[in-house]
């Protein structure tokens, strides 16, 4: 029996070793893909002149592209990624669903909507093109505010439901489905009555791009992030035990249906502002937690901090890699996400057939 127990710590140490590894090597991935993210794009930035405007001491046009034009983006994808990543493992979790993520649950699609109602009925895309940019949006904040409002909206919408109908995994996936057809139709519509300017507008903002990141973009996104996060990790315990099954989570004293809405909100909450600023960024929140769970496990401990760290490190290459790949045109990164996205699902759905992975 002693022999049986040490061979059990024994191997806990190591399943607990190998994923503290996990989230080390991501964190340093991190790391050295911000530093590449600032130093390359249409204009190149050695390392040495990238150390000195850090500390203030540069060309004054070099200082601009980093303080200006890079940092804000590469931090910007950064905070998003991190937004979407765990706002699709919180999802797939407390919902046993390999599904569940804030796009099949309507939330981008709403806010989808809404850029296109601020664009079109308020009148924020109304200005003519120029040589620089395809489209120009009159404003921006207005476009944010509108798309931001609508996702919220669609998010109280799951929860009313959830509350009449219980807040049961398949309510919210199908409310969410509901939702997805409700706001393409009308998005189809507005599209139908826009005029050539509008309409590019909207195809603008829904291709999803950083070019867009300020540091007021990032640093409004962050205080919502963050605490989230912390939120998280907090019920990691809980989102376990609801892996297991809510009859076992409840007999375990967790309040599955209060624990499922409240992270559902504060996911929903993360994923409308990334979407709201940034546009539909898609497949991010679908499939870093698929591969951070083949990776690690699904132990929420673990799975929640690497879907962080990973989702970050997917964003920032895949911008960096879009900035790079056409260069001096830029390539808006929800297309590039998009293309990696599906495929890679696709494999991992096929590989993960019959593993059970819930």
């Amino acid at each position: 029996m002693l022999t049986n127990n040490n061979s059990a710590i024994t191997n806990y140490k190591k399943y607990r070793k190998k994923r503290f590894l996990f989230l080390i090597v991501a964190a340093a991935c991190l790391f050295v893909l911000i530093v590449i993210g600032v130093s390359i794009g249409s204009v190149r930035i050695p390392l040495s002149d990238l150390i000195s405007a850090l500390f203030g001491d540069s060309d004054d046009a070099y200082h601009q592209i980093i303080w200006k034009i890079r940092m804000p983006r590469v931090f910007s994808a950064a905070i998003a990624g991190i937004a979407l990543s765990v706002s699709g493992a919180v999802m797939q979790s407390i919902l046993r669903n390999p599904l569940g993520s804030p796009f099949t649950l309507g939330i981008s699609g709403a806010s989808a909507f809404g850029a296109a109602f601020g664009i079109i009925i308020i009148g924020a895309g109304t200005s003519q093109s120029n040589a620089v940019d395809a489209v120009l949006i009159d404003n921006h904040y207005l476009v944010t505010a509108s798309a931001f409002v609508f996702s919220i909206a669609a998010t109280f919408f799951i929860f009313l439901i959830a509350r009449f109908k219980g807040a049961s995994p398949e309510t919210m996936i199908l409310t969410g489905i509901v939702l997805t057809s409700l706001f393409g139709a009308g998005i189809s519509f507005l599209q139908f009555i826009a005029d050539d300017v509008q309409l590019s507008s909207i195809v603008f903002w829904t291709f999803g791009d950083l070019g867009r990141a300020s540091w007021e973009e990032f640093i409004i996104l962050t205080i919502i992030v963050i605490p989230a996060l912390i939120y998280f990790l907090f019920k990691r315990w809980d989102f376990n035990a609801m892996d297991s099954g809510d009859e076992l989570a409840q007999s375990l004293g967790v309040n599955v249906s209060k624990t499922r809405l409240t992270a559902m909100l504060v996911a929903s909450l993360c994923t409308a502002a990334a979407v709201s600023f940034f546009g539909i960024i898609a497949f991010v929140g679908l499939v870093v937690p698929h591969i951070v769970r083949r990776i690690i496990g699904g132990d929420n401990f673990f799975l929640i901090p690497g879907s962080a760290l990973f989702g970050a490190v997917f964003l920032l290459l895949a911008d960096t890699v879009a900035r790079s790949l056409f260069s001096p045109m830029v390539l808006p990164v929800g297309i590039l996400t998009s293309f990696l996205g599906a495929p890679l699902f696709l494999y991992l759905l096929i590989k993960g057939l019959g593993k059970g992975y819930w």
